[in-house]
């Protein structure tokens, strides 16, 4: 019989965006964490470790499987399950049995390193099949489907409690909606796939700004069983410009009833993760009330001693103002919003009729934070300095861009303002940037021309 905590509610942390990988130091700080929050699961699927997707083909070498053997040994010791990944849909030959035989050595390999769990991903592939699979297989999931049964079968064969997650090539509602992977995937793979094994599911989006219960208990009577969340709200890989250091939102508590688990993906720099993650933990064990706000102003205190500097401690609220500035993909925290806003009404007017509230209201918090910005330079935590420093260097950079244009503006509206340290070409000049002013993207989603566009950087 199967031992029945393989049917536990997931609750964890997934190392699954594409960039460099977390170090055994970052993955064994991560895992301390995860104890001292409760969070119970680990999904390894870093998309830049080759051998999880690009060349899933291949062993592992001898130094790699020495360095996930101590990856799944410290799951263990802190009673994590590890759950391995593979990502061999890029060019996988479905009608090949060598490749399911290829499938089942990799699982094999990382079986005697004392994994117990397994996941096959057809996430962020090529939406076709080889003309040979598609005379076999009627559809996408069809074939999809067989593969994973094949593979579930032989490690339940080995493991009789394995728990066995799949990622649908139409992973989010959108995708679904507008048929990727082919008509009816998602039924075609509640009816496929075996019952036992768990589907991941980002939610409405890719990155969703909020899953709501009813949208999870619609999914479910496609799928046949509760879905695990694969959330990327805290997912930065898509945007190097930002991180997300906000709040789990957007997920009432009554979401976790209608789920079979929920793994967060979150910012590709681990140092940034300690809000995200210690929230996200606080909302699994929140009771039928919800309140992000209050929680990451908790987790920034917990956060602060990590941001002592050579000059001396950082405040909550200088490290709260900073935080609103990276708050979550689709909204700015409270502050930072204020901020905005001050500046807003300054710019709507001319100059000359500013009135020192709205000239204060802006330039009190945006000095604030141009100075934390420069003290972070000095911080003593370096890994923390190092993810941060272009963010916070680039903030800086705007702010006393801001800072000086409304000083000066103030002192004499008639003079043109001009600053020696942006000059043309040099600041906010580039490839990308030259390409991003081609098209605005406006607030219903619709991408335009812009006035000027590429040729007139």
């Amino acid at each position: 019989m199967p031992d029945p905590s393989q049917h536990a509610f997931l609750a964890g942390v997934i190392e699954g965006f594409y960039g460099p990988p977390w170090t055994s130091a970052e993955r064994e700080e991560l895992l301390v964490g995860m104890a001292r929050w409760g969070l119970n699961a680990y999904l390894y699927a870093p998309k830049d470790d080759l051998k999880h997707r690009a060349a899933w083909r291949e062993p592992y070498a001898p130094e790699e499987t020495a360095a996930l053997a101590s990856l799944i040994g410290g799951c263990r010791e802190r009673g994590i399950r590890f759950v391995y990944a593979l990502s061999p849909g890029l060019d996988m030959r479905y009608g090949d049995p060598g490749e399911h035989q290829r499938i089942s050595a990799r699982f094999e390999q990382v079986l005697a390193l004392g994994c117990d769990d397994f996941a096959l991903l057809f996430d962020d592939i090529p939406d076709r099949m080889r003309e040979e699979d598609r005379r076999r297989w009627p559809t996408f999931a069809a074939a999809q489907c067989f593969a994973a049964n094949q593979a579930f079968a032989w490690v339940r064969a080995r493991r009789p409690a394995a728990r066995f997650l799949f990622c649908p090539t139409p992973y989010c509602g959108r995708m679904a909606a507008r048929g990727f992977g082919g008509a009816d995937y998602l039924d075609v793979t509640g009816r496929d796939l075996s019952p036992e094994i768990d589907v991941f599911w980002t939610g409405p989006e890719i990155i969703a700004r909020e899953i709501s219960a009813s949208h999870l208990r619609e999914l479910r009577t496609r799928l046949r069983r509760p879905p695990v969340i694969w959330d990327n709200l805290h997912a930065n890989d898509y945007d190097g410009r930002r991180f997300y250091c906000g709040p789990y939102a957007g997920r009432p508590p009554e979401l976790r009833s209608e789920a079979s688990g929920i793994l967060c993906n979150p910012n590709t720099e681990f140092p940034l993760n300690f809000v995200p993650l210690r929230t996200f933990a606080a909302y699994l064990q929140a009771d039928a009330s919800w309140d992000p706000r209050g929680a990451y102003r908790q987790a920034i205190v917990e956060w602060l001693p990590r941001f002592a500097t050579l000059g001396g401690d950082a405040s909550a609220e200088e490290l709260t103002l900073l935080g609103d500035c990276f708050y979550l993909p689709y909204e700015e925290g409270a502050e930072a919003e204020s901020l905005c806003r001050a500046l807003e009404r300054l710019l709507a007017r001319p100059p000359a009729a500013w009135v020192d509230d709205d000239v204060a209201a802006f330039l009190e918090p945006a000095q604030r934070l141009r100075d934390f910005c420069a003290r972070l330079a000095d911080l003593r935590d370096r890994r923390l300095f190092a993810a941060l420093h272009r963010r916070t260097w680039e903030l800086r950079e705007e702010l006393d861009l801001l800072l000086g244009y409304v000083r000066a503006q103030r002192r004499d509206p008639q003079t043109p303002f001009r600053s020696d340290f942006h000059q043309p070409g040099t600041y906010r000049g580039g490839m990308a940037v030259r390409l991003q002013r081609a098209l605005a993207l406006s607030s219903d989603g619709v991408f335009r021309p812009s006035i000027g566009g590429a040729a007139n950087p």
